[in-house]
């Protein structure tokens, strides 16, 4: 079996290039041949990384950003000319470039759709899309989902849910600096430490979480990691509401420091509020370290699916600061509700969401489609 990961970009930035890196290493490790085709961000330099005896990164330069996507036309050339070498191209959406170069491609295999989230909110970029997404949707095999909730929901795959499956996204679980989570938790000495990470942007609620600070007193600490174009404006708001004690705005936070926040913390909060955040990978994250998570319902997303309420933690309503700020105080004021919660959360993460179980459920899926 030789497989082909389509899609997205390198170096790693986003939720849909760590789950294809992931299976890649996840597959090569159980010695399955599985390359991963890509386009460059950040200016990286085209050319071919060997991960290891079974798997390589090929990455195509990107030159050209039309309707919020970036273009690798390259990348089209170079699938038309290894295409025949797989026997499965395993293609992550949404990606209208990756699209593209399947499509001109000729390749006469087995097709996955992974799809981890709809179009929202590019209007432009959908209509432009939509055939050739449309053409993508008919000619996988099967298509997968995150959770099975969010591939339900979908109404592009409506008329399709005979060929429709899912694979939880898994990750290794986090192994923290022991010195550095001693020095946050002194820093933040006799707080309820509630943390949250993402980019500043408006679908991840921020807003809100900031706003719940105001009904939260002195013995929580709220702390944001992550940058984003709302930086300026989350700032003001929470100087506005006097809340500068009880909120930090982190900024960027580096790779080495991330998994020390997470097992500093007592809560972990995922304020998103719109189906955009399909499933969030920073709550299986959490679940890797034990924490509860409060989290907004919305409406066809996955992220409640992932977090079930008053097992791995609460699931409140969405754009509401008041019922956020209860949920937090709720798990904050009861040890034994945290302590269920946090052990509900670590269970879940290892039933659910490890990597080695990603990689089993899909070699599942490819194994069926080849039969």
């Amino acid at each position: 079996m030789k497989v082909l990961q389509l899609g997205k970009f390198y170096p790693i930035r986003g939720g849909v290039e760590k789950v294809m890196y992931d299976l890649m290493l996840g597959l090569s490790e159980e010695k399955v041949y599985c390359d991963m085709l890509c386009a460059s961000t950040e200016d990286y330099p085209a050319g071919i990384i060997n991960i290891n005896p079974y798997a390589k990164l090929i990455v195509e330069a990107t030159k050209i950003k039309l309707a919020a996507t970036m273009l690798a036309p390259s990348l089209i050339f170079k699938l038309r000319k290894i295409a025949k070498d797989y026997d499965i191209i395993h293609i992550h959406h949404p990606d209208p470039m990756a699209s593209l170069a399947l499509f001109l491609s000729g390749f006469k295999g087995k097709v996955v759709l992974h799809w981890h989230s709809d179009i929202l909110k590019q209007k432009t970029l959908l209509k432009l899309y939509k055939p050739l997404q449309n053409w993508l949707i008919k000619r996988a095999d099967i298509i997968v989902g995150t959770t099975p909730v969010y591939v339900k929901e979908s109404l592009f795959l409506n008329k399709f849910q005979h060929k429709i499956d899912y694979i939880p996204i898994g990750v290794e679980p986090l192994i923290a600096d022991k010195g550095k989570v001693d020095k946050l938790k002194h820093k933040y000495k006799n707080k309820h430490i509630v943390f949250s990470l993402g980019r500043l942007v408006e679908y991840k609620g921020y807003e809100y979480l900031i706003k719940a600070a105001q009904y939260l007193d002195e013995n929580y600490q709220i702390i944001i990691g992550g940058k984003g174009p709302l930086m300026e404006s989350l700032t003001n708001l929470i100087a506005e509401l006097g809340v500068q004690n009880r909120v930090t705005l982190l900024g960027f936070v580096d790779d080495d420091d991330i998994s020390d926040y997470f097992e500093a913390c007592d809560i972990f909060c995922l304020s998103s509020i719109w189906k955009t955040e399909a499933f969030a990978i920073v709550q299986i994250e959490a679940m890797s370290c034990g924490k509860p998570i409060v989290s907004a319902h919305i409406p066809g997303s996955g992220v409640g699916w992932v977090n079930q309420n008053e097992v791995s933690g609460l699931v409140v309503e969405s754009e509401n600061d008041v019922v956020l700020a209860e949920a937090i105080k709720r798990i904050g004021a009861d040890a034994n509700l945290h302590k269920k919660l946090s052990e509900g959360s670590k269970k879940r993460y290892e039933e659910y969401f490890t990597r080695k179980k990603m990689t089993e459920k899909c070699l599942d899926i490819y194994r069926d489609v080849l039969k």
